[in-house]
């Protein structure tokens, strides 16, 4: 049997609070932060629930969602999922999953987020001025019978 691992996380929710841009002993900037996000309705017209997913980011990546991210704020975040472990103060082994996100992507548009970065940037994406700009020209034709087929 092959030797197949794959860890890859997209998830898409709102901040449940304000990241803060904390740096290591070393220098290197990091946010810890969690999303939450909504489980598709169940049955019977329920109450929607949430899932709270703890995500860490690192160097430019936390940079970029301490920047341009707050509570509240939707977000689209990829990465993959880490667990660790520890004992804690009164001898108990502890546990803890994240998401280390590798990239993080504006869902609201300008006027919803409160940002002014482009809406459809991410970091790491080119970002447009407009569609416009990137979409190719073409020449109208008058009829089809201009038409080469």
């Amino acid at each position: 049997m092959a030797n197949f691992n794959f860890n890859k996380v997209i998830l898409g929710g709102r901040l449940t609070a304000d990241p803060e841009l904390r740096q290591t002993p070393q220098g290197i900037a990091v946010t810890s932060f969690s999303i939450a996000v909504n489980r598709p309705y169940s049955k019977n017209q329920e109450q929607q629930q949430a899932d709270f997913i703890n995500c860490v980011a690192w160097r430019s990546t936390a940079e970029f969602i301490t920047r341009f991210f707050k509570k509240g704020s939707s977000i689209c975040v990829t990465g993959s999922i880490q667990t660790r472990s520890w004992t804690d103060q009164q001898g108990q082994k502890r546990y803890a999953t994240d998401v280390v996100v590798s990239d993080a992507t504006f869902v609201d548009s300008r006027t919803e987020s409160g940002h002014s970065a482009p809406a459809a940037e991410s970091y790491g994406a080119p970002a447009f001025s407009s569609i416009e700009d990137e979409a190719p020209k073409f020449e109208e034709l008058s009829s089809d019978d201009d038409l080469p087929f």
